[in-house]
């Protein structure tokens, strides 16, 4: 077993520019005039577009060694993620259509729960440190968006998926953790987007979702998601991978929520109630404890 590094300024510069990132993703959702699925498949295709072609050219030696027999199953891990990716979009962005914002925030980031029950199943034993800041960062989410249950079905269905696509981005880290252990950030991406669109595809297909003649702000809102949730924050945590571990990955990832509060606040002028101050307290702790704690070097995958 081989030690993680620190993560140095460029490891830190990449996580918080992904958080801020993906702070945009629920409003942008919320905005775009279209169905979740075709959200989702659009905003991986232009970004799989944008990523593609520079791997193809960059990192052609590294994608090719990726087909001999002894990496087979390093590429097998990407496109696993991939699929992971693909079923965590599939579920969640619909799940923001179907019940409340907050209630699909709230569940979805149930993330890093599952991510610990994963490191476990893999071994590890993590601090108890990090398990605190775990429970306070999932409780803080909770309370921040403002949980609230339902007993309409459409809602509950959407609450269903939005906990489906937790699960789902929990084993999407930890297949990417594994992966980037000897796989570049641009080839891993140049398999994992491909493979989640194929999934993202597959599904508008399935359920007739309509893929075209959409207004143009809506175009432009998915553009916006390509750009910014999905290359400057998926790929900057994929990024970071390689120095920081998917439970620490997935608890920053709960950020989301107090920074999609403050670009409402800037962009729409929608103060936070004043219950949802405390939640954002309690989350931003839940964080630093879990940064805290991850100090402690732990045993990571071996390089396949």
């Amino acid at each position: 077993m081989s030690s993680r590094a620190g993560p140095g300024v460029p490891t830190v510069a990449a996580l918080a520019v992904a958080v801020v990132a993906i702070s945009t993703s629920g409003p942008l959702i919320a905005y775009a005039a279209a169905s979740g699925l075709a959200i989702a498949f659009w905003r991986n295709a232009f970004a799989s577009a944008a990523l593609v072609p520079p791997a193809a050219l960059g990192r052609r030696r590294e994608l090719r060694r990726l087909l001999t027999r002894p990496y087979r199953r390093t590429l097998a891990t990407c496109a696993a993620a991939g699929i992971l990716l693909g079923l965590h979009f599939a579920a969640w962005v619909p799940s923001v259509k179907l019940t409340a914002v907050a209630t699909a925030t709230a569940l979805v980031a149930t993330q890093p729960v599952w991510q610990g029950l994963i490191a476990l199943a893999q071994g590890r034993r993590l601090p108890r440190l990090v398990w605190a800041g775990i429970a306070a960062a999932v409780v803080g989410a909770a309370l921040a968006s403002g949980l609230d249950f339902t007993v309409d079905p459409r809602a509950f269905g959407g609450d269903l998926l939005a906990l489906a696509g937790a699960v789902a981005a929990a084993g999407y880290t930890a297949l990417g953790e594994r992966a980037r252990a000897s796989v570049s950030t641009l080839a891993y991406t140049a398999v994992c987007y491909p493979v989640c669109g194929l999934v993202l595809a597959v599904a508008c297909l399935v359920f007739r979702v309509r893929l075209a003649g959409y207004p143009g702000l809506t175009w432009l809102a998915i553009a916006a998601m390509a750009v910014g949730p999905q290359l400057l924050g998926h790929s900057m945590f994929n990024y970071a991978l390689e120095r920081v571990s998917a439970t620490t990955v997935s608890v920053l990832i709960l950020l989301e929520v107090p920074g999609a509060a403050l670009l409402t606040w800037l962009w729409l002028h929608q103060v936070p109630a004043r219950a949802q101050w405390p939640g954002l307290a309690v989350l931003v702790c839940g964080v630093v404890l879990v940064v805290l704690g991850s100090r402690r070097r732990v045993p990571v995958p071996e390089p396949v």
